[in-house]
């Protein structure tokens, strides 16, 4: 893992690269160019024999606390760190070596088209089926919800049933057979899509495809977001608390508020410690990575949503107005709550795995 100088110098980075951004209301490709070609975020995962740098986790854990204290709609999570993850565990070195360097240098966007309608992201449920084609290919039919920055994407990856197997699909969105239709949202900073596959031609990629572990290396980097927004609001509400006056003095005064503020402080600092910790042992290839992922994600899930809600409280009637930011990260918590898996999914995978060890 590089020294914690140099985190703190991506953070700095990154931050830097993003001031001035209001929460939630640029959603241009600006920022993320600006973040890969100036920073080279897209490529931090991504090994250096495939022009990436050779970081690790831990390091677009950094970019994603970054990233959600600003509510920055860019396709880091479902490109940088889902998709790229899919290509790595593949074992498909081809795939690899013609995929990872334009995802390395933020000029391709891969989608991942995965989960069906119910949006459970379980390993072993996907919504695509395919069968084999002429000429080696794959033939793609079904249609895939909740899918990350397809609007961006100059490929998807496509998790099909194959008989009895689960395996991946190179499929370009452009093709026939392919029909993209964006989704309305709670979050309308994170757009998703629905992508219909009607007798789709794809490559196949790798033999089977490994949606445990990217998912919960995915779960990880969201957690981090998370945690990042949740530090965020806690500070943009606990500056307001000291401005706002009722009965003569700053509200932030009362020792009531202070207690609540002072909650939600351990709150957001055990939910950036756990989601860090979790990074870092994935990094350092630790046993347990489906757990700590299910228990950071599902903490810094509740973590959020809490801080959030205290936040529109807080705020009272200015933060339900179109102008605040109080309200977008509430939708954030919420959307983000319920990807790659809700709170309580995670949790029953962790009691199981106590109770069924």
């Amino acid at each position: 893992m590089p020294p914690a100088s140099e985190q703190q110098a991506l953070r700095s980075a990154v931050r830097g690269v993003l001031a001035g951004h209001r929460a939630g209301l640029d959603t241009s490709d600006r920022i993320w160019s600006r973040l890969a070609t100036e920073i080279g975020v897209a490529g931090l995962a991504i090994p250096e024999r495939y022009g990436g740098a050779g970081a690790g986790l831990a390091e677009a854990g950094v970019v994603q606390e970054e990233l959600g204290r600003s509510l920055a709609s860019t396709p880091m999570l479902g490109s940088a760190v889902l998709a790229t993850q899919l290509l790595l565990r593949s074992g498909d070195e081809a795939a690899c070596a013609r995929l990872l360097p334009g995802l390395a240098d933020g000029a391709q966007v891969a989608a991942v088209a995965w989960t069906t309608a119910r949006g459970r992201w379980d390993p072993a449920e996907v919504a695509v089926q395919a069968t084999a084609g002429p000429d080696g290919t794959w033939i793609a039919d079904g249609t895939a919800h909740f899918v990350l920055d397809c609007a961006r994407a100059t490929v998807l990856l496509v998790p099909v049933r194959m008989d009895c197997d689960i395996g991946l699909l190179e499929i370009y969105p452009g093709q026939p057979g392919v029909m993209v239709a964006g989704c309305t949202t709670v979050d309308e900073t994170r757009p998703l899509a629905t992508v219909r596959f009607a007798g789709a031609a794809g490559a196949r990629i790798g033999a089977d495809a490994a949606l445990a572990g990217s998912r919960d290396v995915a779960a990880i980097a969201l957690a981090a977001e998370q945690a990042g927004a949740a530090a965020r609001a806690l500070e943009i509400t606990v500056g307001y608390t000291k401005t706002r006056v009722q009965f003569g003095r700053p509200i932030g005064s009362f020792q009531a508020l202070q207690h609540r503020m002072a909650d939600l402080h351990v709150l957001v600092q055990s939910a950036t410690s756990l989601a860090r910790a979790a990074a870092a042992a994935a990094d350092r290839g630790e046993p347990g990575l489906g757990l700590r992922a299910a228990a950071a994600k599902a903490y810094c899930s509740d973590a959020f949503t809490e801080v959030a809600a205290e936040m529109i409280q807080l705020h009272g009637a200015i933060a339900m107005t179109w102008e605040h930011e109080a309200h977008r990260f509430f939708k954030r918590a919420h959307g983000s709550a319920r990807l790659l898996g809700t709170p309580g999914a995670h949790v029953e995978r962790i009691a199981a795995a106590i109770l069924d060890p």
